[in-house]
């Protein structure tokens, strides 16, 4: 592609449509996986299961993901990624609608690996296909929007999941998402163009031998660790962030909707502009300044007593502005590693890697905060100061990555 330097910062009307169906399409695998959360208290009850039994239902999801997008990995480079897309696209429909018909908790918990499977490669070949589309100069912005999927996600799963229960049954949010899903797939079928641009590299390697170098790349190792590293951060507060608000914060369980609402709503503000900005001022110094922000707000999150519900949706909204300004720049910084024949392996094991450490980071986040009396938590600043560390080690390694980016002999 011929760019001049006027039409490098403007999207053409298909670049546009690109984004927006591939938003709407990470809008619905993350709704799937977000709207398990406040289903935890009617699923229990209807399917008659422990706490523990429903904790296995939904990290069945992230290491089913997390292992098959080692295995898609190998495969993720031979083929047209729009036929790559719609396959495993089509493979999550069925998944997902598997739970939405589960009538035993064993049944569910097949259908969300079965979900996982499918559902945890998406986002690495979303990925791809946004690298192989947008140049180097644009992908900040291609992130941000991207990263408003989550902030969307937020606002609608977790109040669209309770109110869809309430009225219809915990089975119908799963039919919902069946519903728009299968529309966007028929939009991606018919409108979206083959992407197919790095099967002109001549590729004789198959797809154990292209796994291997891929994960033998010394280039690679770096950003690996540093992707890892990244979720890990991301994912200690998460498990326990609604019952830290109620139980230590002093917020009562009817308001936490509206945390939730307000946070999503700054955040889908936020993507967008921080995805600029990182295309503007430079996707590492971007990176810094979410670092920064995001230890401060980490440190005082943590520490807080009882709070006003103001102060906490402020804290929580900035807290995000940090969290956007590491994740957009980060992502689009990554991007230009690997080369267009290994992009789709390398942004598989990406994805594999931030799903494990997101179980791993929910599993320590659970051996280190204890319920204390009265349901307080106690020991919930030590994740704090984990992520601080994680957060140093990040910025340490995103240095030395933007240098190896920057040097002219690549």
């Amino acid at each position: 592609m011929s760019h001049s330097s006027l039409d490098s910062n403007k999207f053409t009307s298909y670049q546009v449509f690109v984004i927006a169906i591939l938003a709407f399409l990470q809008f619905t695998i993350i709704l799937d996986f977000m709207i398990m959360s406040p289903l935890g208290a009617i699923l229990m009850p209807a399917l008659n299961i422990t706490p523990a039994q429903f904790g296995t239902v939904v990290s069945a999801y992230a290491i089913s993901a997390g292992f098959s997008g080692f295995l898609a990995a190998g495969f993720a480079d031979r083929f047209d990624r729009k036929k790559l897309l719609l396959f495993f696209y089509a493979g999550f429909v069925i998944g997902t609608l598997f739970c939405g018909l589960a009538p035993s908790y064993y049944f569910l918990l097949g259908a969300r690996i079965f979900t996982g499977i499918f559902g945890g490669v998406i986002g690495s070949i979303v990925m791809a296909i946004s690298t192989d589309l947008f140049p180097f100069q644009m992908r900040g912005r291609v992130m941000g929007y991207l990263q408003t999927a989550f902030a969307a996600s937020q606002i609608l799963g977790i109040p669209a999941g309770l109110f869809f229960s309430n009225h219809w049954g915990w089975h119908s949010p799963f039919m919902m998402i069946v519903g728009v899903s299968t529309v966007v797939g028929v939009v991606i079928v018919v409108y979206l163009k083959p992407v197919n641009a790095h099967l002109n590299q001549k590729n004789s390697e198959n797809a154990f031998s292209h796994l291997v170098n891929t994960l033998k790349n010394t280039k690679y190792i770096l950003p690996f660790i540093t992707t890892g590293l990244l979720s890990l951060g991301g994912y200690m507060l998460m498990p326990f962030s609604s019952a830290f608000t109620v139980h230590n914060l002093g917020i009562t369980i009817d308001k936490l909707p509206l945390i939730y609402l307000l946070t999503g709503i700054a955040s889908m503000f936020i993507g967008p502009l921080i995805g600029k900005a990182a295309d503007t001022f430079g996707k590492f110094q971007v990176f810094v300044f979410g670092s920064v922000v995001s230890i401060v707000m980490v440190l005082i999150y943590t520490n807080l007593g009882i709070t006003p519900l103001l102060a906490v949706v402020l804290v929580n909204a900035v807290m995000f502005i940090g969290i956007f300004s590491r994740m957009i720049p980060s992502q689009a910084l990554m991007s230009a590693i690997p080369r267009p024949e290994s992009r789709g392996s390398f942004m598989a094991v990406s994805a594999s890697l931030q799903q494990f450490a997101g179980g791993i980071a929910s599993l320590l986040a659970g051996l280190i905060v204890v319920e204390g009396a009265g349901g307080v938590l106690e020991h919930f600043d030590t994740l704090g100061y984990i992520i601080v560390v994680t957060t140093l080690v990040t910025m340490a390694n995103m240095y030395i990555i933007n240098r190896r980016i920057n040097q002219p002999t690549t």
